[in-house]
């Protein structure tokens, strides 16, 4: 496979994507990014890793990071975690308040908003304060990055705290209902905090590698979580990766995958490679509207799928 051919033609097909769609205007600091961006990068097991476009040019990536989340609270409670969040696709917005009121205050799965700010709230419980649990999942991030470099930014993290009514909300209603341990405040901040965590294709799809290869990083050997671990956190990245469009997703690429409304997407083909692609501007549903289209068009030209 011509990995290099199949990207430079993605390059040139995906011009047209680029004019299509919107940023994530409703986080401010979201609104300013340039918004004709795009990168694409692809690492395999042995180390190498093929980009296009701006691919070390670090983004916000929001939503991505509920990946790194999940895979250490499963790591810390096994299956004691489903206790307090699902692992069914929602169908409805990923900061959608009527389902969690209808569901009194268990989140349907890990990926959307409600799931993410409960897994955020059993690694509070496990690391007790705000700073040493950030400084954990970023330290794990970093450590399956193989970056030391990766920080967070500032400024949309404020951003989205100033701005979070809706998220606020979220973790309220859940605490009314007995689903959070830790003050909403807490929680709320943390995990903010986390989504402002900037990334560039390149250390993304070098920091998916290990949930290609059963949890277990294929060029230095460390093992982050169990085979049957990084099954679940693939499977729940197949069937709710994209929020209400995963379906769409799971239909046009076939591969697991996770988005963030900074216009990342991480996917990974089992056993062999790990993808990342960035583009700011969104679909209906908030995900990478040409990103998902470049994803869609590497799996054409690629012939990999899980299916």
């Amino acid at each position: 496979m011509d990995i290099n051919k199949i990207l430079s033609e993605i390059e040139e097909e995906i011009k047209p994507f680029l004019q299509q769609g919107k940023v994530a205007d409703y986080i401010p600091a979201l609104a300013h990014v340039d918004p004709d961006q795009f990168a694409m990068s692809v690492t395999l097991f042995d180390g190498t890793t093929y980009s296009i476009g701006c691919s070390d040019t670090k983004f916000s990536i929001q939503s991505i990071s509920k990946v790194f989340t999940f895979t250490k609270s499963l790591n810390i409670y096994s299956k004691d975690l489903y206790k307090r969040v699902g692992k069914e696709p929602s169908g409805n917005p990923f900061n959608s308040l009527v389902q969690l009121e209808y569901e009194k205050g268990i989140p349907r799965n890990p990926f959307i908003n409600a799931g993410a700010i409960v897994i955020t709230d059993t690694l509070l419980s496990h690391y007790k304060t705000t700073n040493d649990t950030f400084e954990k999942i970023l330290d794990f991030i970093k450590n399956v990055a193989h970056n030391d470099d990766i920080t967070y930014d500032e400024e949309v993290y404020l951003s989205e705290y100033n701005h979070g009514y809706r998220n606020l909300a979220l973790a309220n209603l859940m605490k009314s209902f007995g689903n959070l341990e830790n003050e909403v405040e807490d929680v709320v901040r943390s995990y903010f905090k986390h989504c402002s965590i900037t990334m560039s294709t390149q250390e993304l799809s070098r920091a998916m590698l290990f949930l290609a290869n059963h949890g277990t990083d294929p060029i230095s050997g460390e093992k982050f979580i169990t085979d049957n671990q990084a099954k679940r956190v693939n499977a729940v990245m197949l069937t709710c990766g994209h929020y209400d469009a995963s379906g769409e997703f799971a239909f046009h690429v076939g591969l697991p995958g996770k988005s963030g409304v900074g216009g990342g997407i991480v996917a990974v083909v089992p056993k062999l490679m790990s993808i990342a692609v960035f583009s700011p501007r969104l679909n209906s549903w908030g995900n990478s509207l040409a990103g998902t289209q470049a994803l869609e068009l590497f799996s054409q030209k690629s012939g990999l799928s899980v299916f």
